[in-house]
C-alpha cells in the first residue's frame, strides 16, 4: 500500500469517553476500614439508583444526593462506598421508588451531561447494583450471598468463598479503509438510520486482536488487520467494558452482514460523517450516529475530524 493509504490510520479519540471519567479516591483501603465505614458514613453522601438505573439530576445536570444519615447512624446493609472525595464519601444505595414519574435519569439519557466527578460515580454504582441484584447466590455451593467490604465484594454463607463484582470485556472497532471511508453498520433492532462501529463479546481464551478480527469477519465478512487500541470506556448495562480498537479492510470486498444480527452495513464517506456529526441527530443519507455518550461516537469523531 503506498503512503497516503494511511492517511486516517494514526488517528485517536476526539475526548475521553465520557463514563470513563471519574474522579472520586476508591482505593481499596478504604473499603476494609475497622468500624465498617461508620466515621466516613456519619458526613457521608448517597445517590439513589433505581431498578432501571435511574437516578435523581437536577437542572444544573448534578447527580442530588442525600446525607447518609437519612438512612440511619451506620452505613446501611446494603449500601456500596464508591469512594472519596474532598473529604466526602459518597454511597450508592438502592432505591425502591420507581423514579419513571419523577424525572429520574440513566445514564444513557444524561452520563454525557454530568461532570467528571458525578459520572464516575453513577457509573460506578449501577454498575455495582446490577451487580449485587444478580450474584445473591454461590456459583459453587448455590448458598445465600452476603455484602462485605463496603459492597466490593460477596461472602457465600455455605463455603465461605468471597466473589468479586464481574466486568464482561467487549471490543469495539471502528474499520475504515485507511483513506476516507469508514465501515459502519446497524442491528434490527436499533431506531431508523442509526449506524455504528462493530463490536461483540471476547470469548474464553481469546485475545483482544483476534476478537476484532473474528468479529469483523462474522458480522460483515470482511478480514481486517493493522488492529490497533484506541482506549476503552465502562458500560454497565449491565456490566461490559468497551474496549475501542480501529483497524484496516479493503473496501472492495463483498460485505456480507451477518443473518439476523446485522440488517445492514455500508462504506461511508468521511464528509458524509462530518456531516452527520453536525446534524444533531437528524439523518444524513440515511444515518444517524450513535449518541455522543458512548465510546463509539468518541471514535468516529475521532476518525472523521483526523487531520493527519
Amino acid at each position: 500500500m503506498t503512503s497516503d493509504v494511511f492517511a486516517g490510520a494514526g488517528f485517536q479519540l476526539d475526548s475521553a469517553p465520557l463514563l470513563s471519567r471519574s474522579t472520586v479516591d476508591r482505593r481499596e483501603m478504604l473499603r476494609d476500614t475497622p468500624d465498617g465505614g461508620a466515621e466516613l458514613w456519619s458526613t457521608g453522601r448517597v445517590v439513589l439508583v433505581d431498578a432501571k438505573g435511574r437516578t435523581q439530576i437536577d437542572a444544573d445536570s448534578r447527580l442530588v444526593v442525600h446525607p447518609a444519615s437519612d438512612f440511619g447512624e451506620r452505613p446501611a446493609p446494603n449500601a456500596i462506598l464508591l469512594g472519596v472525595e474532598r473529604g466526602i464519601s459518597y454511597w450508592a444505595l438502592r432505591s425502591e421508588h420507581d423514579g419513571a414519574q419523577d424525572g429520574w435519569r440513566d445514564l444513557r439519557a444524561s452520563g454525557g451531561l454530568l461532570n467528571d466527578t458525578d459520572a464516575g460515580l453513577l457509573t460506578t454504582a449501577v454498575g455495582l447494583l446490577g451487580w449485587h441484584d444478580n450474584a445473591r447466590y454461590c456459583a459453587v455451593c448455590g448458598a445465600a450471598t452476603t455484602r462485605v467490604r463496603a459492597g466490593w465484594a460477596r461472602r457465600c454463607t455455605g463455603c465461605d468463598r468471597e466473589e468479586y463484582p464481574r466486568t464482561d470485556p467487549a471490543v469495539i472497532c471502528l474499520v475504515h479503509d485507511g483513506a476516507d471511508h469508514v465501515l459502519l453498520a446497524r442491528q434490527p433492532i436499533w431506531p431508523p438510520d442509526r449506524y455504528s462501529v462493530l463490536a461483540g463479546f471476547v470469548e474464553v481464551g481469546e485475545s483482544l486482536e483476534a476478537c476484532v478480527e473474528r468479529e469483523v469477519a462474522e458480522e460483515v465478512g470482511v478480514a481486517a488487520s493493522d488492529v490497533r487500541y484506541l482506549g476503552s470506556q465502562p458500560w454497565p448495562f449491565p456490566r461490559s467494558l468497551m474496549l475501542g480498537f480501529a483497524a484496516l479492510a479493503d473496501r472492495s470486498a463483498p460485505l456480507i452482514p451477518a443473518d439476523g444480527e446485522i440488517e445492514d452495513a455500508r462504506w461511508v464517506h468521511r464528509d458524509t460523517v462530518r456531516a452527520a456529526l453536525e446534524s444533531e441527530g437528524a439523518a444524513v443519507d440515511g444515518l444517524r450516529l450513535p449518541p455522543g455518550v458512548s465510546i463509539a461516537s468518541r471514535m468516529i469523531r475521532g476518525w472523521a475530524t483526523w487531520r493527519g
